[in-house]
């Protein structure tokens, strides 16, 4: 039977509107998706969190980092277990330093928290297991005898992480030095003696002699002066102004500032204080110009918690944070920046990069990267456990649950206020 046109061209309409109608439905249902992920996503807002919950992160953060690399040494299995990943330019295998590396950069991280000690609270007796595994690592890491003794000679980087190592026991000698037994407490001397045969780059490097010196005067005698000052010396002539100290004679743009020069400058001048005078007016310096740094800190996080990808090793994440993590546990911020402000901005940060996908292997170990997995990030010296300098960022856990830090209400930080049209201070440099 034909069809006449007229009835043609009706049938043709009616398929365009079907189409049509279909087409908006389509369009629809993808805007209502968008609006509700956009609302789950609102209602998932950082912001929005207690700070008792910021908290937990953080200690939740902090054990997930930490716990396979503790766990593998005091087990005497880390060599057997971690994997060593390296950059694509890596200049050797790194198996010699890697492991060291892990040791000591997750016990500096995690040192202040830990030397709160065990209680009763559910952090508390979460804190009593890692202090035991961390006590079992120290010994591990530096009996001669054990599967897991650790290179504190070889090669430079050594020094580097033998300095993390007396960072670690600074911070926290009540729960990482004084119960460990007569010989284990030999075997550590030792191990930070033994380093004293790298010499340190005319660079920040010197602050890593200067630290392992000053964790020998804290724990034993015969430290080596020259060692010890030389490198505060230098960086005296090394400031630069305004919280900024060359690396070296020369300014490099990226975060050694925080790394490395201004957390061990305090750390040593703290020590050296309270046993000769003649440091404290050292001490203070560098304490006024590390509150200066940690100004400027605090303004790099932007309103979403990132952060500027600028210099070298930025595979070691939020451990780039160190500094203001440890003058806002020093109770030391600068009088405008609120202690909440710096928790807020610090978790929104965290956040960001630990919850990104492939930050952690399967399983549980860190992978080169600054959000996610990035090998190419890495540079020569970067390998598996290079990255574990990311739990500097979590210094603050040395204040207490009970501490203001922890229980003021969410406050937004600088760059939050002013992008969202709140006035803020004016920023001042300083000499």
């Amino acid at each position: 039977m034909e069809i006449n046109v007229e009835e043609r061209s009706k049938k043709k309409e009616k398929g365009k509107k079907y189409m049509s109608h279909r087409f908006k439905n389509a369009v629809l249902a993808v805007l209502i998706c968008f609006i509700i992920s956009n609302v789950e996503a609102q209602s998932k807002k950082p912001e929005k969190d207690s700070p008792e919950k910021v908290r937990e992160f953080f200690v939740a953060s902090l054990v997930k980092i930490g716990d396979p690399v503790l766990t593998a040494l005091s087990n005497n299995q880390l060599k057997a277990l971690m994997p060593v990943e390296k950059s694509p330019g890596a200049w050797d295998e790194r198996t010699h330093v890697t492991f060291l590396e892990a040791f000591g950069r997750t016990l500096s991280g995690m040192a202040p928290w830990l030397e709160l000690g065990p209680d009763d609270t559910s952090e508390g007796k979460l804190r009593a297991k890692y202090i035991a595994l961390a006590q079992k690592s120290i010994h591990n890491a530096t009996d001669p005898n054990a599967a897991d003794f650790m290179n504190f000679v070889n090669d430079k980087q050594p020094l580097v992480d033998a300095a993390f190592f007396a960072q670690a026991l600074l911070r926290a000698p009540k729960q990482l030095w004084e119960p460990l037994d007569a010989v284990t407490k030999e075997n550590v001397i030792t191990a930070l003696k033994s380093s004293r045969k790298i010499e340190p780059y005319n660079s920040n490097w010197l602050l890593f002699a200067g630290m392992v010196e000053a964790a020998i005067i804290k724990f034993d005698k015969e430290e080596d002066a020259n060692r010890l000052n030389f490198g505060l010396t230098k960086h005296k002539e090394w400031y630069l102004g305004d919280g900024i100290y060359g690396d070296g004679p020369d300014f490099h743009w990226d975060y050694y500032n925080s790394f490395v020069i201004h957390p061990m400058q305090l750390d040593i001048l703290n020590l050296l204080k309270d046993k000769n005078s003649d440091y404290k007016k050292d001490y203070e310096t560098v304490l006024n110009r590390s509150r200066r740094y940690a100004a400027i800190q605090e303004r790099l996080i932007s309103p979403d918690g990132t952060y500027p990808p600028i210099g070298r090793s930025l595979a070691y994440r939020f451990g780039a944070f160190q500094l203001l993590s440890q003058i806002a546990l020093w109770k030391e911020l600068p009088k405008d920046i609120a202690p909440a402000q710096v928790r807020s901005a610090l978790y929104f940060m965290i956040n960001n990069q630990i919850n990104a996908k492939e930050t952690f292997d399967k399983n549980g170990w860190l992978q080169i990267g600054l959000y996610g997995h990035q090998p190419n990030i890495g540079e020569g010296y970067i390998s598996t456990g290079s990255l574990y300098l990311c739990t500097e960022a979590f210094l603050v856990l040395g204040l207490p649950a009970t501490d203001s830090f922890w229980t003021t209400a969410y406050q937004p930080w600088t760059q939050k206020k002013i992008w969202s049209g709140q006035e803020i201070p004016i920023d001042h440099a300083s000499k």
